[in-house]
């Protein structure tokens, strides 16, 4: 039979041979693009990763000034800043980008956000006064994170830096922002202030550093509340530029969330306050680099804090660096009036008051190592123990102006790191473990998303290519002059000095000032109804 030749003929071995080689070929590809498919993805993240860095340049926000081109932290990775430059370059007019930007910042974290201070859907209304003579660097993420958990207005008494032109200029071109500047005629309209006649506050008159500023502190809150009041707000705060408010305890981390659900009888909202307990004697910007905290003794089992206080204390005067007795909102209302510069009061009546159990005040008390400096050139106090007493209030505040004058900077440098940075680790876990200590991300994410959104970099540009208005005629800037002849204008009558009628409390005759927590009793630990007294009592002892 004929066919084809036996070496012609398909040889089945043969044929599975090469089914199988080609299997496997294909199955070595297979594993080789999947082994080194992870490693080219890690590979190409990394690259991204440290071009979006810049390479290791040094963040901007720890060499930022004002004078160098407009620069502020945000500014250079800013896409508004980038845009700008792209037109000066074709333009040749490189030294000029911030003069080219948009007014209009964008917000990638916030869509939608459009901070409009006049929003009449928004409820309650909510404001904020301060004192402050900071800089752009601090002041600028106070305002825009505040405006991010819900306040609208912020009535600014400006003073130092912050009513230079550059600052001041700057303040004056947000929207809802209010600058006051202490000039010689607010402080003769201060002079008319019926505090003067009563007695309330006379105990910090006429004594220097921290009580001049405690008594400037509220007569500037006694003028914000007409302020406010004429501006449509319900609730005011006080708030220095150091600190934040933590709306802990609500769903959308708003402060208009928290007073919504406060009883309509309420008149007054205190707010424990937390002190941050930095980690590093190099932090530049505190609101960005710090997230632990040292929670507030209303906030905490009062066996846990007595039975570690001593390893939170470490030695310093007190739990707490500074004061621990917290901020207070107020609800806007007939006869209020500040009750120094952490309470409100009612000329009329006793405020019913209320205590936050979760939201708190964010304190960055002495969060940078300049502070100490910076302190001791703000008074003209003389560094001796008995002179220190009359300037300042809390104890640590007593020491630390001491080393800031009369020590060395490697001296300086030395104490801050044992009396106030935390840097065994071992000490901060088991404060951690135990809950006297806590990390708070939100304000660190809010204020970082702020400044990658070229936020801070849109308003000075906004603010250097407009013209100035510091002549405080804008609607947002207030003529003091003008203020009191208003509908709701404050009334100082010419009267003796005179004590208030008690209505419920040795707190209705002195102006509560900065106190310190609880301190450990040797023999006894007093009670919590008993505290506001026991501190009272060191306060007296001490001054």
């Amino acid at each position: 039979m004929a066919g084809f030749p036996q070496s012609l003929r398909p040889n089945s071995s043969f044929s599975s041979i090469i089914s199988i080689s080609s299997q496997q070929h294909f199955l070595y590809k297979l594993i080789f693009f999947l082994t080194f498919l992870p490693i080219f993805l890690a590979l190409f993240a990394f690259f991204l990763q440290w071009r979006g860095s810049g390479g290791g340049v040094i963040d901007p926000i720890t060499r930022w000034s004002f004078d160098r081109h407009g620069e502020f932290p945000g500014m250079i990775d800013s896409p508004v800043i980038k845009s700008s430059a792209s037109v000066n370059a074709k333009n040749n007019c490189s030294n000029n980008v911030l003069r080219q930007t948009t007014t209009s910042p964008v917000f990638p974290y916030f869509r939608g956000w459009t901070f409009n201070h006049n929003d009449s859907t928004r409820s309650p209304k909510v404001c904020i006064t301060s004192t402050t003579s900071a800089g752009l660097e601090q002041i600028l993420p106070w305002i825009f994170y505040h405006k991010v958990i819900g306040f609208t207005n912020f009535f600014l008494f400006v003073e130092g830096k912050a009513a230079s032109h550059n600052v001041s200029r700057v303040l004056e071109s947000i929207p809802g922002v209010h600058v006051i500047y202490r000039t010689k005629e607010l402080e003769e309209q201060q002079a008319k202030s019926r505090i003067w006649s009563e007695t309330w506050l006379s105990s910090f008159f006429y004594k220097p550093c921290n009580n001049e500023l405690f008594v400037k502190q509220t007569l500037n809150m006694e003028m914000a509340i007409v302020m406010a009041r004429d501006a449509g707000m319900e609730w005011i705060f006080h708030l220095d530029t150091d600190e934040l408010l933590h709306p802990a305890g609500t769903r959308e981390y708003t402060v208009s969330e928290l007073l919504t659900e406060v009883p309509t009888d309420v008149d007054m909202v205190v707010f424990p306050n937390y002190e941050s307990a930095v980690e590093r004697h190099d932090i530049n910007e505190p609101f960005s680099e710090v997230s632990l905290f040292k929670k507030n003794y209303d906030h905490l089992p009062k066996e846990t804090y007595f039975e570690l206080y001593k390893d939170a204390t470490r030695g310093n005067p007190n739990y707490f660096l500074t004061y621990g007795n917290g901020k207070a909102a107020a609800r806007i209302q007939d006869h209020l009036r500040p009750n120094g510069a952490h309470r409100w009061h009612n000329y009329n009546q006793t405020p019913k008051e209320l205590k936050m159990e979760e939201a708190a005040v964010l304190h960055y008390t002495y969060s940078k190592f300049s502070d100490l400096t910076s302190r001791r050139d703000r008074c003209g106090c003389k560094p001796t123990k008995e002179d220190v007493k009359k300037c300042f209030m809390l104890e640590f505040d007593r020491s630390a102006f001491i080393i800031a004058s009369t020590a060395t900077e490697e001296e300086m440098l030395l104490w801050y790191q044992e009396h106030v940075v935390w840097s065994d680790a071992t000490a901060k876990l088991k404060l951690l473990k135990f809950g006297l200590f806590l990390r708070i991300y939100a304000p660190m994410d809010i204020i970082q998303g702020l400044r990658e959104s070229g936020v801070f970099a849109s308003v000075i540009a906004s603010a250097q290519a407009g013209p100035s208005i510091r002549n405080n005629d804008s609607e947002d800037n207030f003529d003091v002059g003008k203020m009191f002849t208003r509908k709701h204008s404050l009334k100082f009558p010419k009267t003796k000095r005179r004590i208030l009628e008690e209505t419920g409390g040795r707190d209705n005759f002195q102006a509560i000032p900065p106190l310190s927590p609880p301190i450990l009793m040797q023999d006894a630990i007093t009670s919590a109804p008993d505290r506001s007294i026991q501190q009272k009592q060191l306060l007296c002892r001490q001054q």
